[in-house]
């Protein structure tokens, strides 16, 4: 069985979900499972560090888009946070650069959210 530990945190931007270990086919029903519990509010940025990732594979990569389309059919945003240099080489290979924003740290994921405008 691969190991994963996974913790969420609760920011002002959004629910901020930190993964640590190998996120695989073993490993990503607790990502997915994890999806519909968060509170995540329209205009609100959900955050995925994966400072801790050792490994991904073709599984953990649709878990990684699962938590997108989550994040979008509740009208957020979602960003990658502090991505291996083995992951974000897969991410640039099939295109996915292009669909997930990244940041170098969970913090400037956050720092780099805009809250929506007041609607009168």
């Amino acid at each position: 069985m691969t190991q994963l530990a996974v913790q969420t945190r609760t920011t002002p931007a959004g629910p901020v979900v930190e993964l640590t270990g190998e996120l695989d086919y073993d490993s990503c029903a607790q990502v997915r499972e994890l999806l519909p519990g968060l509170a995540l509010q329209d205009g609100q940025q959900l955050v995925v560090d994966l400072t801790g990732v050792t490994f991904c594979d073709s599984s953990g990569i649709t878990a990684l888009l699962a938590a997108r389309n989550h994040a979008l059919a509740a009208g957020a945003g979602i960003a990658l946070a502090a991505v291996p240099a083995h992951l974000g080489r897969i991410l640039r290979i099939v295109g996915l650069d292009q669909v997930f924003s990244t940041h170098p740290t969970a913090q400037a994921a956050e720092a780099a959210w805009t809250p929506p405008a007041t609607r009168p």
